[in-house]
């Protein structure tokens, strides 16, 4: 079935002569009849715009539906059964499951948005929070390694920071084995404690 040129609104200009019923024009409307077509839009067109605009309430969204339920009602007009209902009601119920299924559809398209947006919220806000922890447990370490003895902050320098073992570290200094570990554990005691104070003066 070929589908009409352009889907007239309603205007008056087509003949709503009682004689014809909705049900004719719609059996007219499945065998191509264009001009049974233009009849019965005008006559139920309204209806169906008034039911769909009650669900969507938006006026511009509710023309388009209506012309896409009247478009529906031209391409399958042969699947209606006069022995199950009345044409005005078969019509309407096309229209009442395209109203919801735009609704369905905005509404899933609104939850999508809302869903993108936290996630990019979320992202952003977490990368920006560790960003700013990391550089302020890099500052207060540099801080805190300031407070340490000469010896003592070389020694965790080189052992943490460039990977050297006890002795190689020892060996860089110039001192003995037994100085060193003991500078270092000095070292790392103030360290933590210097690092466990100024973090708890975080606010």
């Amino acid at each position: 079935m070929n589908e009409p040129t352009a889907l007239p609104w309603p205007t008056g200009s087509h003949s709503r002569s009682g004689a014809v019923a909705d049900g004719d024009l719609l059996m007219l409307t499945a065998t191509g009849d264009t001009a049974a077509f233009s009849a019965l839009y005008d006559r139920v067109a309204p209806w169906v715009f008034g039911l769909v605009r009650r669900i969507l309430r938006n006026p511009a969204q509710s023309e388009e539906v209506t012309q896409e339920v009247m478009l529906d009602v031209w391409r399958t007009a042969t699947r209606y059964d006069a022995d199950r209902g009345s044409a005005h009601s078969w019509i309407l119920t096309i229209a009442h499951r395209r109203a919801v299924d735009r609704v369905r559809s905005e509404q899933a398209a609104a939850d999508r948005t809302e869903q993108v947006g936290a996630r990019s919220a979320d992202v952003a806000f977490d990368q920006v929070a560790d960003t700013v922890t990391t550089r302020l447990e890099a500052e207060q370490v540099r801080r805190c390694l300031g407070s340490l003895t000469d010896l003592q902050r070389e020694s965790i320098e080189l052992a943490y920071y460039n990977g050297y073992t006890y002795p190689e570290v020892a060996q860089q200094l110039g001192a003995k084995l037994p100085t060193i570990k003991a500078r270092m554990r000095d070292g790392l005691i103030r360290l933590r404690d210097c690092l466990g104070t100024t973090r708890g003066q975080r606010p």
